[in-house]
């Protein structure tokens, strides 16, 4: 668990803002459009955590997400100057649907600069609400800075997804409604992208049930809050991941941070699959398809119960629903990792027959998910084998320990990114008949934006200067694309090859070492 205790509150320094805005949030004139969501008590799993675990179910606004709130309160709070050239502000998706909504219900015209690798389904619910959108750049941070010159420009009201007062206070009375819904919630989980909601939330809830105890999460990949902790202020993350795209953000806001340094109490991060494990648990509690970000909470609410008591009021926000449908394909398969309900391993079986009888005869009755196998030498054979699991650890190591007292050579790549990005949809082996590389070849995993043409961008990028040993892509209906490349690299290239990497601005690893690559690539 990630872990960060936020300062102790100054009171003297910030009695006034917190009663203006606990003020501000009572008065929020909001549900002229937004609506008071339910609070579902999450039976199942309250049980499976020994836990009253309870979801604030924020996908039931008109926009599917707590955006609305924010941008509605602002709206509403902008003088008739500041409307005649109309709003314009930089969104990913939810921010934009709900400024886009609020503006329609007001009269304001509204402009959404969106990156290109929004969701077609946030695109196209936001022209659906009468906003016009433009398409610029390949990141929320291209599309920020275009938003400014075009509010420059064209005298537009430029209205910030997070860091300003009057969206913080909208965001603030999803609290409002938690604590009459849940009068004495022991621990309150908020998601974290900008901090606006958990800003907002955070500053109601400790005035008025100061017991509570607030945690943010955040997704591992783009922890902008956990670093503002470390530095004492807000600082850029040089990378942010997409999956969880509603909370890729690099920088936390400074009106945010300076509301959460004083109200909230810890920040946990999770990974991936913890979040896709969340999004199934919420579809076979509610029905409703949680966005990566949506479920973000939740996944920090059950990384919490692995450490915590048990006995307590746990509450979570579900932030949104917006999700484009073929993005199901990766949650479905990363979930079962998350769950530990796959094992996935690399087994050393002789090159004879029978092997693979006798082999499966050891795994006992197991349903085997995958079994990738090719000819490599006369000795022996290096499998890759997918084991469903009941998804407990006990089992796990019953698997591993009975493979071992067969005489098998086993490595464990359950956790290995890898593996479950890339080896198991390659064919793999060692090919005996091409010529040794494995002195120069250096493998590398890329990720970059994912977006119609962003694969012939990446190869462009990348140039024809490196003679390519390797290559996997694959495109999953995520935010994000996902290369795994060999370069056949002599020592007098390497530097060059470097610096070009560099250069390119790609989130860029090395796997040469990766126990995956070594076994069946290499």
């Amino acid at each position: 668990m990630t872990e960060t205790q936020a300062p102790l509150a100054d009171e003297k320094s910030t009695q006034a803002t917190q009663l203006d805005y606990l003020r501000r949030i009572l008065l929020a004139p909001i549900y002229d459009l937004a609506v008071e969501t339910e609070l579902t008590h999450l039976t199942k799993l309250s049980t499976r955590l020994n836990n009253q675990i309870y979801l604030k179910r924020e996908d039931q606004q008109p926009v599917h997400s707590f955006k609305l709130r924010g941008a509605y309160n602002k709206l509403n709070n902008l003088s008739e100057e500041q409307c005649i050239h109309g709003v314009i502000a930089a969104s990913a998706g939810n921010h934009a649907q709900g400024l886009a909504l609020a503006a329609k219900k007001l009269g304001i015209k509204a402009t959404i600069v969106m990156p290109k690798t929004t969701p077609d389904i946030k695109v196209d619910n936001v022209r659906r609400f009468g906003g016009e959108v433009r398409l610029v750049g390949n990141s929320f941070n291209e599309a920020q800075a275009a938003s400014i010159e075009y509010a420059k420009a064209e005298s537009k009201t430029l209205v910030h997804p997070f860091d300003d007062v009057d969206v913080i206070v909208g965001q603030g009375t999803v609290a409002k409604e938690l604590l009459q819904q849940l009068p004495h919630a022991d621990v309150v989980f908020i998601p974290v992208g900008g901090g606006g909601l958990l800003a907002g939330m955070s500053v109601y809830l400790k005035q008025l049930s100061p017991k509570t105890k607030i945690i943010g999460v955040e997704a591992e990949d783009s922890a902008c809050l956990k670093a503002a902790f470390d530095a004492g202020k807000p600082v850029d993350l040089t990378q942010v991941g997409l999956f969880a795209d509603g909370v890729a953000v690099k920088r936390i806001g400074e009106n945010t941070f300076n509301l959460i340094k004083h109200y909230c109490d810890e920040v946990i991060t999770v990974t991936t699959d913890e979040i896709c494990t969340s999004i199934k648990d919420i579809f076979e509690q509610t029905r409703v398809i949680a966005e990566p970000a949506g479920a973000l909470s939740l996944a920090g609410l059950q990384k919490y119960c692995m450490t915590s008591k048990g006995g307590e009021s746990l509450a979570a926000i579900l932030s949104g629903a917006n999700m484009n449908f073929h993005t199901l394909r990766y949650i479905s398969e990363r979930c079962e990792l998350g769950e530990k309900k796959e094992a996935i391993l690399a087994v050393t079986i002789p090159e004879e027959k029978g092997s693979f009888k006798n082999f499966c005869q050891a795994i006992g009755n197991r349903a085997i998910t995958e079994f990738n196998y090719r000819y490599s030498d006369k000795a022996s054979a290096e499998v890759f084998v997918g084991v469903r699991l009941g998804g407990s650890a006990q089992e796990h190591q019953e698997l591993l320990q009975g493979l071992l007292n067969a005489d098998y050579q086993v490595k464990d790549l359950t956790d290995n990114e890898l593996a479950k990005l890339h080896l198991r949809y390659m064919i793999g082996g060692k090919n005996p008949n091409t010529p040794d590389i494995s002195d120069n070849e250096r493998l590398f995993s890329f990720e970059f934006p994912e977006y119609p043409g962003a694969l012939e961008t990446f190869l462009a990028a990348m140039g024809e200067h490196w003679n390519i040993t390797l290559f996997h892509y694959r495109n999953h209906g995520a935010a994000f694309g996902q290369v795994l490349a060999g370069f056949n690299l002599d020592n007098s290239q390497q530097e060059e090859f470097f610096q070009h990497i560099e250069t390119l601005g790609y989130q860029c690893q090395e796997e040469t070492d990766n126990p995956a690559y070594q076994t069946f690539l290499n």
